[in-house]
C-alpha cells in the first residue's frame, strides 16, 4: 500500500496486486459532509491486501479536504466540486482539486464515486450511472451497478456536465456512483454496504475472487430525459419555514398525495407539498428548516412493474 499526495492536494492510496490487471479508482468525500463514503474508503484501504489483488486499486478517502475540514458541502470558495470538473489547474482551491481529480479519473480503467446525501438530506441507497452513448461502456456500467447490489439502480442523462462521471464519460471509462442516506450521519450499515459493493465490483472486474452475494436490488430504472439525475433541482419547496416530510424513503407515491408540509415561521400558515408524479421517494430533505426553492424530495418516476433494461 502506497500513500501519496499529488500536486492537486489529493491524498491517494495505491494497492498494487500480485499480477497485472485493471486499474480501479474509488473516491469519497467529493462533498465535505458525506461521511459514510469517507469511512468506507478508509476501511477498504485497511482491508484490501496486495496478496488478494489482481491489478491496481487507487483509493481517495477524501477528495475535497478543504470542504471536509469545514464540515460543509463545499470549500471556502463556495464552488461545488461535482459541478466544476474537469477543473482549472491554476484556479481556485476547488477548481485545482477538480483538475487533479479529473486527471486521476482519466488514468483508471473503471471508476466508483461514493457519495451520500448532504447534511440536509437523506438518499435511499442506490447506484447510478450515465446512459453512455457507447454501448460497450454503457453495458459495463450496468454490470458494475447491478453487482454493487444496493436497493435501487438508476441510469440517467449522459449530458450533465461538471461531474466526476462526466469526466469518465468523455474518457470512455466505465463509471458508477453510489448514495447511502446522509443527513450528516455516519452510517455503519452504509459503510458495510459500500465496502461489500466495491468488493463486488472488484470481483466483476477480475481483481479479487468474490462470490456475488444474494441480490438486494428492488428497482432498476433508466431515465433518458434531459436533466434526469440532477437531484438538487427536483420538487422545490413552495415556501420557507419549518419542514416535515410525511413519507419515508422507499415509499411509493402518486399524483395528489400529500408528501410534506412547510409551516411559516411567523404566522404558522401551513403549505402542503403535493406529489405531482407516480414513483418511489428516493430523496427527502431532513433539516428542520427549508427555504423556498430548496429540493424537498426526489421521486424516481418508476412504474409499478418496470421492464429491466436489456444489454445490447
Amino acid at each position: 500500500m502506497t500513500p501519496m499526495t499529488d500536486p492537486g492536494g489529493l491524498r491517494t492510496i495505491t494497492i498494487e496486486g500480485n499480477s497485472s490487471g485493471p486499474h480501479l479508482l474509488i473516491t469519497a468525500g467529493v462533498h465535505g459532509d458525506e461521511f459514510t463514503s469517507i469511512a468506507a474508503v478508509r476501511t477498504l484501504a485497511q482491508t484490501v491486501t496486495s496478496s488478494e489483488l489482481t491489478g491496481r486499486l487507487t483509493l481517495v478517502p477524501i477528495a475535497n479536504r478543504a470542504a471536509v475540514l469545514r464540515g460543509e458541502r463545499t470549500a471556502e470558495d463556495g464552488l461545488d466540486l461535482a459541478r466544476v470538473c474537469p477543473g482549472i489547474p491554476e484556479g481556485s482551491i476547488t477548481e485545482r482539486t477538480a483538475a487533479a481529480l479529473s486527471a486521476l479519473i482519466r488514468s483508471a480503467d473503471a471508476y466508483i464515486d461514493l457519495h451520500t446525501g448532504s447534511s440536509t438530506m437523506s438518499v435511499m441507497p442506490l447506484v447510478g450511472y450515465t446512459l453512455h452513448r457507447d454501448d460497450t461502456v454503457l453495458n459495463r456500467q450496468r454490470q458494475m451497478a447491478l453487482n454493487f447490489n444496493l436497493p435501487a439502480v438508476w441510469g440517467t442523462s449522459p449530458d450533465l456536465e461538471g461531474r466526476t462521471l462526466s469526466v469518465a464519460r468523455d474518457a470512455g471509462i466505465p463509471a458508477i456512483y453510489a448514495e447511502f442516506l446522509g443527513a450528516g450521519v455516519l452510517s455503519d450499515q452504509g459503510v458495510e454496504a459500500y465496502v461489500d459493493g466495491c468488493r463486488n465490483v472488484m470481483g466483476l472486474l477480475g481483481m479479487v475472487d468474490r462470490e456475488q452475494p444474494e441480490c438486494r436490488i428492488g428497482y432498476v430504472f433508466e431515465d433518458e430525459r434531459p436533466g434526469s439525475g440532477h437531484m438538487q433541482v427536483q420538487n422545490p419547496s413552495p415556501a420557507t419555514g419549518f419542514f416535515r416530510a410525511v413519507v419515508e424513503l422507499g415509499d411509493r407515491v402518486r399524483p395528489g398525495d400529500r408528501i410534506g408540509r412547510v409551516v411559516n415561521i411567523d404566522d404558522d400558515t401551513v403549505t402542503d407539498i403535493v406529489c405531482e408524479v407516480e414513483g418511489i421517494v428516493i430523496v427527502i430533505w431532513t433539516f428542520p428548516v427549508i427555504h423556498e426553492g430548496d429540493s424537498a424530495f426526489v421521486i424516481l418516476e418508476i412504474p409499478e412493474n418496470p421492464t429491466p433494461p436489456e444489454e445490447d
